[in-house]
């Protein structure tokens, strides 16, 4: 039942943040936890992309892999992932890229939410507190990602 949300105002544009975080091969290079993304399968359809994709997390010598269904939807900047198998009883994770509240034109506001359980309580022992940080460092690692490319 861990739970998190954030909206952070960073200083890049929506279409350059919703790209970042669409590009979900990149993940291992510059994600904590992330050490492997594979993408199953890749459908396109009324401007949407429907990514099946596998993701294997690593903390010390304990890996998991677990399947998810990515729904990139860039006329809205929004991208939705739901969980097929893995670890997880269930996961639900949503990004939305708004423009800045303040209605200045540079920037946007990345809007970051994750809602999650583990099936084994001995793994969630085990890995849920660090999911805790690492999902509380995702925004923080794209926006650097997002600085080290659009500089």
């Amino acid at each position: 039942m861990p739970k998190f949300e954030i909206h952070r105002p960073v200083k890049h544009s929506a279409d350059q943040m919703y790209a970042l975080v669409a590009d979900v091969e990149k993940y291992p290079e510059f994600l904590p936890l992330c050490e492997a993304l594979a993408i199953r399968s890749s459908k396109e359809r009324d401007g949407k992309t429907l990514l099946v994709a596998d993701m294997t997390v690593g903390y010390k010598a304990i890996r998991e892999t677990f399947t998810t269904q990515v729904l990139l939807n860039p006329a809205e900047r929004a991208i939705d992932v739901k969980y097929i198998e893995g670890p997880f009883k269930y996961l639900d994770n949503r990004w939305r890229f708004a423009p800045p509240a303040d209605g200045s034109s540079t920037g946007c506001v990345v809007h970051f939410f994750i809602d999650y359980e583990f099936k084994s309580m001995i793994l969630g022992a085990l890995m849920g507190s660090m999911f805790d940080r690492a999902f509380r460092m995702f925004a923080e690692a794209f926006e650097k990602r997002a600085d080290k490319i659009y500089a």
